[in-house]
C-alpha cells in the first residue's frame, strides 16, 4: 500500500443477519457493498475499507459466527470487484475476527480499536489487545496484513487515561508494533483537532491517518499532517453515513485531492 496521502473510502455494509436492523439477504448485502466499491474504484480512490456499522447496537469484542461468515462473504465479493487495497473493521473490537477475515479474503489491512490502553466505549469497557492480537497474527501467518490502530478513539470516554496525552498514546502504539495510528474526532463525521495532528507529525515513525471529519472544504488544512485519510460520511448524500454515496461529493473531493497532489 502506498502510504503517501492515501484516500480510503468507507463501505458501511448493511445490517447483517441476526442484528436488530437486518432486512437484506447476504446476497443483497454483497451486491450493495460491491456497487459502492466499484464507485470508489472508478473515482480514483487508493483503498477501500468495509465495516459493519449498521449492526447497532454493537456487541463488545465477542461476536457470533454468523457475523464472521457474513463479513467473509462480503469481503470476498468486494475483493473480486476491485484491485484496490482493502481493509476491514468488525465492530465492536472484534479484532481477531477482522484479521482472520482479512487473511481469508486477501485484504491488506485491518482497523483496530483498543490496541493500547483501556477506554470506555459506548459498548462498555474496552481493554488493550496489542499483545494478544499480534501473537494471533503470527500464529495464523497473517503478518502481511497491516494493523492500523485507533488512538483516543471516537465515541469513547478517555477519563481513565486523562493523564496520558495523544502523543504518549501514539508512542505506546508504535512501541507495541502498530503499523499505523488513526486519529479521530469525538464521533463519526466530527473533525480532528488540528493541533493534535501538528503535535504528532514529527514524533512518530509510523503513518498517521485521519479517521473522521475530513471533507473537501477542510482537506487542505490537514493535508501536510497525515499519511492518509479515511472518508465515509462526507462521501454520502447529506454528509450522513447511512445514506447512499453522492457522486457530486465524491467527485468534488477527488478533484481537491488532485489539486493538492500537484
Amino acid at each position: 500500500m502506498n502510504l503517501n496521502k492515501t484516500i480510503i473510502g468507507m463501505v458501511h455494509v448493511q445490517a447483517l443477519p441476526g442484528t436488530p436492523q437486518n432486512k437484506y439477504s447476504i446476497s443483497q448485502i454483497c451486491d450493495m457493498a460491491v456497487e459502492e466499491a466499484k464507485i470508489y474504484t472508478e473515482a480514483g480512490l487508493d483503498a477501500i475499507m468495509i465495516e459493519n456499522m449498521h449492526d447497532v447496537p454493537y456487541l463488545k469484542e465477542t461476536i457470533g459466527p454468523e457475523i464472521v461468515a457474513s463479513m467473509t462473504a462480503i469481503a470476498i465479493a468486494v475483493r473480486e470487484a476491485t484491485d484496490l487495497d482493502l481493509g476491514i473493521q468488525i465492530l465492536a473490537g472484534a479484532n481477531k475476527e477482522a484479521l482472520a477475515v482479512a487473511q481469508a479474503a486477501n485484504f491488506q489491512f485491518i482497523r483496530v480499536e483498543g490496541f493500547v490502553f483501556g477506554h470506555v466505549a459506548d459498548e462498555g469497557y474496552m481493554d488493550s489487545c496489542a499483545g494478544e492480537l499480534l501473537r494471533y497474527r503470527k500464529a495464523i501467518g497473517a503478518e502481511d496484513v497491516k494493523i492500523f490502530t485507533d488512538i483516543k478513539k471516537k465515541h469513547s470516554s478517555h477519563a481513565l487515561t486523562a493523564d496520558v496525552d495523544i502523543d504518549e498514546t501514539a508512542k505506546a502504539a508504535e512501541f507495541f508494533l502498530s503499523d499505523g495510528v488513526i486519529v479521530t474526532g469525538s464521533s463519526t463525521g466530527k473533525a480532528v483537532y488540528l493541533h493534535e495532528m501538528k503535535s504528532l507529525k514529527d514524533k512518530l515513525n509510523l503513518p498517521i491517518f485521519i479517521g473522521s471529519g475530513i471533507t473537501a472544504d477542510n482537506l487542505s488544512e490537514y493535508w501536510d499532517y497525515a499519511s492518509g485519510f479515511i472518508v465515509g460520511s462526507h462521501f454520502k448524500e447529506g454528509g450522513y453515513w447511512k445514506n447512499p454515496i453522492s457522486g457530486e461529493h465524491l467527485n468534488m473531493f477527488m478533484e481537491k485531492v488532485k489539486l493538492l497532489r500537484k
